[in-house]
C-alpha cells in the first residue's frame, strides 16, 4: 500500500494520511465481493463498440434486443462489448451523467448488464471528468451541503483562461445559482456537464467506489473518458497535467488491489506523444490507450492514394511492454479526431480531408484555439462514407471500405469496432437534421427487425460488410502473429500499399492493402499462402485496386 500513500501524499499534501486512511477503508469494504480472473488481452479479443440502445425492437428493453443480436449474428465474432455510457443522463447521448450507479430504465437493469456479461466480457464507460447539472452531487452542490460544497470548482471570471485547452467552441465557465449567490462554474464540455475537483477528496472517494462498482458489475476494462481534463491549475493549459497522470495511477492502483485483471482504457484524443504518456512507465498506469491517429491516418490514406503518412507513424511506434498495448479503432461514437494528426499530416493534407468528408455528406467540428481563430477538431460522417463514399458500385465500395478495416485488424494491439462500421452503416442524414448535432450522423439507432431483413440480402451492402468481417474475424484469431504484442514490421515497398510483417520467424504473416486505385505490381523474396483465399504466393505480386490480403509466410520466411 507504500504506492497509494505515495500517490496521495503527491495529490493532498496536507490532508493524505486522513485520505489514506478512507481509502484503506473504502478498500477493505471492496475487498473479496469482486470475483476477477481476467487474462492479459490475447489475439481472439475482438472489442464491439455500441450504445445500450444501439439496436431495437418495439416492446423490449434495448439491452435484451443488442444481447439477441450479438448472440444470433456475432457471437463468434467478437469477444467484448463497450457499452457505451449505459446510466441515466440528460444530453451528450449519455455523456452527462445524472446517475453513476444506475443502469437507465429506458435501456433495462443490472441483470440485463449481468446477463451480456455471460457470454461477452464487458467494456464500462467511467465518465469521470464530470456530471450532468441534474446529478444529486451538483444538486447538493448548490445546495451547500456539508461534503459537497467543493465537490465542483467555483472559477474567477476575471482571471485569463486563454491557456486552458478547449475541445468545442462554447463557453469554459457557466453562471448558476448556488447557496452563496450566483457563481461561475468549470464547464468544459458544455452548460450541462459540470467538472469535477479533484482537489477536493471527498470526489476522489466517491468515483473510486464508482470504479469498484464497476468491475463488481463485470467490467473487464473500464474507459476513463476525457481523462487528459480531470486536473485542473490555475496558469496551465489544464490538460495532461502530473497530478491527472498521478490520480489515473492512483485509480489503476486501487483496482488492482480488489479487481485484479480490471484494465484501465485511457481516451485522450490527442497528439500521440501526450497520448501514449498514459501508458506510464508500462506498469504503473492504463493497460490500454486509444491509438487516434490511427482513424485520420486511414482516411487520408485512401483520400490520397498513398500510405505513406500511415506507414511513417507506424514504423514510429515503440513496442509496449507486456501488460500495455494500443486500443486501435477507426469509428466511434465520436467523429475522427484531427487533433492526432497534428505533425503527421500537413496542413494541406488535413484541407483536403475536410473538403472530402464535406463532399461526402459529412459535417465538421471545430475548436477554439487561444487567439480565438477556429480549427477542424473532428470530422463527422460513417466511416463507410469516409472511405468509399464517392464510390457508386456496391462491390468497389465496400472492397474499398474492407480495406480500411483490415489496416484496423492487422495493426499491433487489441482491435475495436464501432457497430455502424461492422453494419456498413451510411450517413443518418435524418437524425443530425431533426437534431443539430453533427455527431449523430454516424449515431443512428437501428430497428432489429429492418436489420435482419437487411442483413438477410445477400446483395445489401450490410450483408457484404458483415459476412467479410466475419471471415476476417475468424483468420484472425487462429494467427499468432495478430496477437496484440507480436512483432511488427513496417515494410515499405511502394506508397501505395500500406504493408507490414507481423510476428516472429516460422508464424510471420505478411500484410498488403493497396490504398490506391491503381494496380501495383510487387517483386518481393517472400512467399507462402493467402489465407483469404488460399492460394500461393511466391515472388511476384499483383495488388488489385484496393485489395487487401494477409500471406501466412513458409517457415524459412522468405526464398
Amino acid at each position: 500500500m507504500d504506492k497509494i500513500k505515495g500517490r496521495l501524499e503527491y495529490l493532498y499534501p496536507e490532508r493524505h494520511e486522513e485520505v489514506y486512511g478512507k481509502v484503506m477503508d473504502l478498500i477493505d469494504s471492496w475487498k473479496g465481493r469482486i470475483r476477477t480472473s481476467y487474462p492479459w488481452v490475447d489475439k481472439e479479443d475482438v472489442v464491439l463498440i455500441t450504445y445500450g440502445d444501439a439496436i431495437r425492437r418495439e416492446g423490449e428493453m434495448p439491452l435484451k434486443t443488442l444481447k439477441t443480436f450479438l448472440d444470433r449474428e456475432l457471437e463468434d465474432a467478437v469477444s467484448t462489448v463497450h457499452i457505451l455510457p449505459m446510466f441515466p443522463y440528460t444530453s451528450d447521448d449519455g455523456f452527462s451523467v445524472s446517475d453513476f450507479r444506475e443502469i437507465n430504465p429506458e435501456f433495462g437493469t443490472w441483470e440485463d448488464i449481468e446477463r451480456l456479461g455471460e457470454n461477452y466480457d464487458l467494456m464500462f464507460d467511467a465518465v469521470i471528468n464530470h456530471a450532468s447539472v441534474s446529478s444529486r452531487y451538483f444538486r447538493e452542490f448548490l445546495k451547500g451541503t456539508e461534503g459537497y460544497r467543493d465537490f465542483f470548482i467555483v472559477a474567477d471570471p476575471d482571471r485569463d483562461y486563454s491557456m486552458v485547452t478547449r475541445p468545442r467552441v462554447l463557453p469554459l465557465l457557466t453562471v448558476f445559482e448556488t447557496w452563496e449567490g450566483p457563481k461561475h462554474i468549470w464547464t468544459t464540455f458544455s452548460e450541462d456537464q459540470v467538472d469535477f475537483n479533484y482537489k477536493d477528496p471527498n470526489v476522489l472517494l466517491e468515483i473510486l467506489d464508482i470504479l469498484l462498482l464497476y468491475a463488481q458489475k463485470g467490467a473487464r476494462f473500464i474507459r476513463f473518458d476525457a481523462i487528459g481534463f480531470a486536473w485542473k491549475e490555475e496558469n496551465t493549459t489544464c490538460m495532461h497535467l502530473p497530478q491527472t497522470h498521478e490520480l489515473v495511477r492512483l485509480m489503476r492502483e486501487v483496482l488492482q488491489t480488489c479487481a485484479p485483471g480490471c484494465t484501465i482504457i485511457t481516451e485522450t484524443n490527442v497528439p500521440h506523444k501526450d497520448n501514449i504518456s498514459y501508458f506510464g512507465n508500462g506498469y504503473d498506469e492504463a493497460g490500454l490507450v486509444y491509438q487516434f491517429p490511427l482513424p485520420p491516418l486511414t482516411l487520408h490514406s485512401y483520400i490520397s492514394g498513398s500510405a505513406k503518412a500511415l506507414s511513417d507513424w507506424a514504423a514510429s511506434l515503440e513496442a509496449t511492454t507486456e501488460g500495455t498495448t494500443y486500443f486501435n479503432f477507426l469509428a466511434s461514437h465520436d467523429g475522427i479526431g484531427m487533433r492526432p494528426a497534428e505533425g503527421l499530416l500537413s496542413p494541406e493534407q488535413v484541407d483536403i480531408m475536410v473538403d472530402t468528408v464535406l463532399k461526402r455528406g459529412g459535417q465538421v467540428g471545430y475548436r477554439s484555439m487561444p487567439d480565438g481563430t477556429q480549427v477542424p477538431y473532428e470530422l463527422n460522417i460513417s466511416y463507410v462514407d469516409a472511405v468509399a463514399g464517392d464510390e457508386t458500385d456496391p462491390e468497389r465500395l465496400v472492397q474499398k471500405f474492407m480495406g480500411s478495416q483490415c489496416v484496423l485488424a492487422s495493426v499491433m494491439g487489441m482491435p475495436a469496432i464501432y457497430y455502424h462500421s461492422l453494419l456498413g452503416s451510411r450517413n443518418a442524414y435524418e437524425d443530425y437534421q431533426s437534431s443539430g448535432i453533427k455527431r449523430r450522423i454516424n449515431r443512428e439507432k437501428l430497428d432489429l427487425d429492418l436489420l435482419e431483413q437487411e442483413i438477410q440480402d445477400r446483395d445489401s451492402v450490410r450483408r457484404k460488410v458483415l459476412d467479410r468481417y466475419r471471415e476476417m474475424l475468424a483468420l484472425r484469431k487462429r494467427q499468432e502473429a495478430f496477437s496484440p504484442n507480436s512483432r511488427q514490421e513496417v515494410l515499405f515497398l511502394d506508397d501505395r500499399v500500406f504493408a507490414l510483417l507481423r510476428g516472429e520467424e516460422g508464424g510471420r504473416v505478411l500484410v498488403l492493402i493497396n490504398v490506391s486505385g491503381e494496380h501495383v505490381e510487387l517483386e518481393t523474396s517472400y512467399h507462402g499462402t493467402e489465407l483469404f483465399s488460399g492460394s500461393k504466393w511466391k515472388g511476384r505480386m499483383e495488388l488489385e485496386p484496393y485489395c487487401y490480403h494477409w500471406i501466412r509466410l513458409e517457415e524459412d520466411g522468405h526464398s
